[in-house]
């Protein structure tokens, strides 16, 4: 059991020197620091102008609304202290920067925008309606039968990369400005309410389809713990089966956003061991 037991304790020592750089200044302590940051604000958006397919096989519908016209609601811009705080378009952020040195991280990313249909437009609709071709406009309007609504949020989840880029700063850092970079993939859980040539659905949410989406940051730190930010988005959203009466529709669309958020910042500073003395503790001992 001896020889085996050494020959671990060798096996486990060169394992242990080759996850460390061999170079100059290979025996000096070194720090390594990250950080946790979490935030809330609202936004605004504006929309590209989607097509929105209709398929309702029992009723001999496959029609499609082109290019049709959207609009937000902000909700933050009347009465915002009055309201419960996840009534307007609102947004949060939690994110870990795991090496500060060089300004990597991760976050979950997560927005509460709005996507309404705007009212009393004219929509070009083409396909098969009732069974027979159609290729013709309607007046898009609650008052005729049609309304279309993301309204209790188009929701989008992200998971991101994060890229820290720091810009100016005091040397005690009490007060910075930096610029976040971002860039994630995830998913939607929309609140689908619509109604067409005046059937309406059952409103309700879903899990549905995936988007991405990047975003710059600038963020002006203050007494080293809380920070405002200003942040500019864009994303692309796929949705898919989105619940209608007698069956689904699908739309893709882009999104640009801007956000003003509040947070907090939290400092987590990890010491190593000197890099020879991390070494030195799985070096065989002599017997």
């Amino acid at each position: 059991m001896r020889p085996l037991k050494k020959l671990f304790s060798y096996i486990l020592f060169f394992i242990c020197a080759s996850w460390l750089p061999f170079h100059a200044h290979a025996r000096k302590n070194h720090k390594r620091n990250t950080s946790f940051y979490g935030s809330w604000g609202y936004n605004t958006e504006w929309y590209t102008h989607p097509n929105i397919r209709i398929s309702q096989p029992a009723l001999g519908n496959e029609y499609t609304l082109n290019h049709v016209t959207a609009h937000d609601h902000r909700g933050w811009d009347h009465h915002l202290l009055s309201q419960p705080i996840t009534i307007p378009q609102f947004n949060c952020r939690l994110g870990y920067i795991f090496n500060e040195e060089k300004g990597w991280g991760v976050e979950l990313n997560y927005d509460h925008p709005k996507f309404i249909v705007t009212d009393g437009q004219r929509v070009h609709i083409t396909g098969k309606k009732d069974g027979k071709p159609i290729d013709g406009y309607i007046t898009f309007s609650e008052a005729n039968g049609f309304y279309y609504y993301l309204n209790n949020g188009a929701n989008f989840f992200l998971f991101n990369m994060v890229k820290k880029w720091k810009l100016i700063g005091d040397k005690h850092n009490w007060i910075k400005l930096d610029l976040y970079t971002k860039l994630g993939t995830g998913f939607m859980t929309p609140h689908v309410q619509n109604s067409l040539f005046g059937k309406a659905n059952n409103p309700h949410f879903e899990i549905n389809g995936w988007n991405t989406g990047g975003e710059a940051t600038l963020r002006l730190t203050l007494l080293k713990y809380g920070y405002i930010e200003y942040c500019n988005k864009l994303d692309y959203a796929r949705y898919r089966g989105l619940k209608i009466y007698e069956g689904t529709a699908k739309q893709n669309m882009g999104t640009y956003e801007m956000i003003m958020n509040v947070g907090f910042y939290i400092p987590v500073h990890k010491k190593s061991l000197p890099d020879q003395q991390f070494i030195d503790q799985f070096r065989p001992q002599a017997h």
